[in-house]
């Protein structure tokens, strides 16, 4: 039988708080929390402030999990399972798996079971991979293809049985407890046929955000050479917006990232190794059905002109050579962006700049006014930051959760908790102002 030890391997974490005015059934579920996800399929909520593992759920022994995401706007947590892949032995049989992934899906506030959805072949083709965000299950192929279905509809009509965590469930001809070992959570929505198709578009490894208002989506086109290239189009007639075609004039190992704000304000955050810009999706004159993206402002990183760029050198014959070189704009030893999030309730954008100092980096959140870009607070963390692992870090409300990747998916959790210091109260109420 799978136990969960305290000393159990954590896979991916999330954090969650109540929002204020609430009213739910359980004590605990008012308690700040970490949702974590271990290596042997536990789902664990810990409270955030004394580490107490408030509820445990064990999902499934027919695959494994390893990913977590958080859907802000539908209030719900996917949990996705690495791909099922045939043995060479069994390609060279014509054996195929016939489940590709699994989505498991629940509400938060209170947590309960929406249900597991299988993805297959059968139904879906040969997918690379798939997700779920706003109520939309977002389906991808190797060729760029991206299709879109509405995950309401589909729980509605393939959904087999609801199933209630820590309720008693008979499945397949076995009676167990619904989220307990060993019996976990049966996969209860099984797509049988092609659900109705709600969108579909090609774009560079599948790099795909939809969002605004009204709805626009944002691509690259699928070629190599457009890499870096971001098209923003509406969504009603796929015209591409004024001003829509947006590059970022960089030179740097890591691609620049762009997404739809989740303020729901409706704009567009771009970012790059040393700058954050928020873009605006207006109207063109009073024209409601063509739209534009101006800027609305820009965020840059700290830096200072490298003062041995370009100086000349004299030899030992006399002869002056000037020697010319440019740094990568994610040099790590300039100031780069690595991650940028927002903060709902506090309304604050979150931004992690890294510098390499000597042998390792150093880190520090900067919180911005989200309505213009304003700096009111930096803050340092503790940790060093090695660049060449990966990173995640998330803000909510007076917490900080750092997840570091090391090598053999080791995973290190730094957890801060900000505090209010009467002796820095004029610097920290600063308000936002635009400058």
């Amino acid at each position: 039988m799978p136990k969960c030890s305290k000393s159990e391997k954590i896979e991916d974490a999330l954090l969650w708080e109540c929002p204020v005015g609430e009213v739910l059934p359980n004590p605990s579920d008012y308690k700040s929390s970490l949702i974590a996800l271990t290596a042997h399929n536990w789902l664990l909520r810990i409270s955030a402030t004394t580490g107490k593992v408030l509820e445990k759920i064990y999902l499934a022994s027919y695959c494994k999990f390893r990913y977590l995401s958080w859907d802000t706007p539908q209030e719900v947590i996917v949990v996705k399972s690495a791909q099922n892949k045939s043995s060479a032995l069994a390609r060279q049989a014509g054996i195929q798996q016939p489940v590709l992934l699994y989505l498991a899906v629940f509400h938060v506030l209170p947590f309960s079971l929406i249900g597991i959805l299988e993805i297959s072949k059968k139904v879906f083709g040969n997918v690379t991979d798939a997700t779920l965000s706003h109520g939309i299950l977002i389906v991808m192929y190797s060729s760029g293809l991206v299709r879109l279905y509405n995950f309401q509809a589909i729980t509605e009509q393939f959904m087999q049985q609801k199933l209630d965590l820590g309720c008693a469930c008979r499945w397949g001809g076995t009676t167990g407890t619904v989220g307990e070992a060993p019996f976990g959570i049966p996969c209860n929505i099984k797509i049988t046929d092609t659900p109705p198709l709600l969108f579909e578009v090609s774009s560079l490894e599948n790099a795909f955000q939809i969002g605004g208002h009204p709805w626009h989506y944002i691509i690259t086109p699928n070629k190599k050479k457009q890499k870096g290239v971001f098209h923003i189009c509406a969504l009603k007639d796929n015209s591409l917006a004024k001003n829509g075609i947006q590059e970022m004039e960089c030179c740097s190992l890591e691609s620049d990232w762009i997404y739809f704000h989740p303020d729901a304000s409706g704009r567009i955050i771009h970012v790059g190794p040393n700058q954050v810009k928020v873009l605006k999706l207006n109207e063109v004159g009073n024209n409601s059905t063509q739209h534009q993206i101006s800027e609305d402002f820009v965020i840059l990183a700290n830096r200072e002109k490298n003062k041995n760029e370009n100086l000349p050198t004299v030899t030992a014959s006399g002869r002056v050579v000037k020697r010319n070189f440019n740094l990568l704009d994610d040099d790590p030893e300039q100031e780069t962006f690595k991650i940028v999030d927002y903060e709902d309730e506090l309304d604050l954008l979150s931004v992690v700049a890294v510098t390499q100092i000597d042998a390792e980096g150093k880190a520090h959140l900067d919180f911005h006014c989200n309505e213009y870009g304003t700096l009111l607070k930096s803050i340092p963390l503790v940790e060093s930051w090695d660049v060449t692992y990966s990173h995640e870090v998330y803000f909510d409300r007076d917490l900080v959760l750092h997840i570091e990747q090391k090598p053999s998916r080791v995973f290190s959790c730094y957890v801060y908790q900000m505090v209010c210091d009467p002796g820095e109260e004029e610097t920290t109420n600063r308000s936002c102002e635009k400058e």
